[in-house]
């Protein structure tokens, strides 16, 4: 093992061991993320999983543990939180394993799917509902989904998607053009009532384990519209989502979240914000290939450009921005 977070590893294991060995430390896949991962022995001959950040950082203000400490006082399912040390700047966290959700609905029979994404939205609403009622002084509550934030988010799909992985050049009138629509688009989700989201919720951050899902990678947590982590669930880069399913849970979880708008209101906003979020993954997956050099999500590029385009296409108000972007993506063309 080398480098800084393997150094800072060792130092904390060496620490509780009493030995520096690092035979049965095993590095795991990340995520997008600069964190790094490590499997780890741990006490009465279990496992952890280490996660280690590019630099230390203050336990008592630390983002993923002001989030970790509401979901689990909320009953929301989260792994154990077995240690921190803030001056490694690392958290051991109980293992989990390796099946995702998306590992898991791969040999799931239909009536298997159906209630695992009954249980994720269950879940999801019981962190909406928890939120609103208790709100506290977490940073996360002070993070939001404005203008801003999503406009940002979309100016990065086309440097990154578009002209960084795609090779394409935006002539300067259409890149002018392409601003006012995202503008247009994000300050009507910026617009809506916001409640508490995981900000990340989709089949890689639901792990399956002991025959319940667990949430992980809830650090970046923030506010945004009730449609969010729905959106990015049912509209999700990893996973195939069936139609009736899909339609099904839409409106299953209007029912419960905003019983009082009509199914074709909360499936608008729906799909304004599958456009936006679809779009944003997209700008994520060419950052990762052309800026960090890790192609691992280009192989989720095809099935996200044909989620974007199915969202872009129902919503008459992403009219224009679908024909700006189809000049530039083939996928998008009708």
């Amino acid at each position: 093992m080398k480098g800084a977070a393997e150094d800072r590893l060792q130092s904390f294991l060496a620490r509780r061991r009493g030995s520096g060995a690092l035979d049965d430390v095993q590095a795991l896949s990340g995520d997008a993320s600069t964190r790094r991962y490590f499997r780890v022995s741990w006490e009465a001959k279990s496992s952890a999983v280490v996660a280690v950040y590019p630099e230390p950082f203050a336990a008592d203000a630390h983002p993923f543990l002001e989030v970790h400490n509401l979901l689990a006082g909320w009953g929301i399912p989260v792994p154990q939180l077995l240690a921190v040390d803030g001056d490694c700047g690392l958290v051991v966290l109980e293992d989990l394993g390796d099946t995702t959700l998306q590992e898991h609905l791969r040999s799931a029979a239909p009536a298997e799917r159906q209630r695992l994404y009954v249980a994720a939205l269950d879940m999801l609403r019981q962190l909406q509902v928890a939120a609103a009622a208790q709100p506290s002084a977490a940073g996360c509550y002070g993070l939001v989904f404005d203008r801003e934030k999503l406009v940002w988010e979309l100016e990065l799909f086309v440097e990154h998607f578009i002209e960084g992985h795609r090779g394409r050049v935006v002539p300067q009138v259409e890149r002018a053009a392409l601003t006012v629509c995202f503008e247009r688009l994000c300050e009507e989700i910026a617009s809506w009532p916001r409640v508490l989201c995981h900000r990340d919720f989709h089949s890689r951050n639901l792990m399956w384990h002991r025959g319940r899902l667990v949430w992980i990678d809830y650090q970046d947590a923030r506010m945004g519209p009730v449609t969010y982590d729905l959106a990015s669930l049912l509209c999700d880069a990893y996973v195939d989502v069936p139609d009736a399913l899909l339609e099904e849970r839409i409106e299953g979880f209007r029912r419960d979240a905003t019983p009082c708008e009509t199914p074709e209101e909360f499936r608008g906003r729906f799909d304004l914000t599958a456009a936006q979020r679809t779009l944003k993954a997209l700008g994520t997956f060419g950052y990762q290939a052309v800026v960090r050099g890790n192609p691992t999500y280009l192989e989720y590029v095809p099935r996200t450009l044909g989620v974007a385009r199915r969202s872009l296409a129902r919503h008459p108000a992403l009219g224009e921005l679908h024909g700006l972007l189809a000049r530039h993506i083939e996928e998008l063309r009708a």
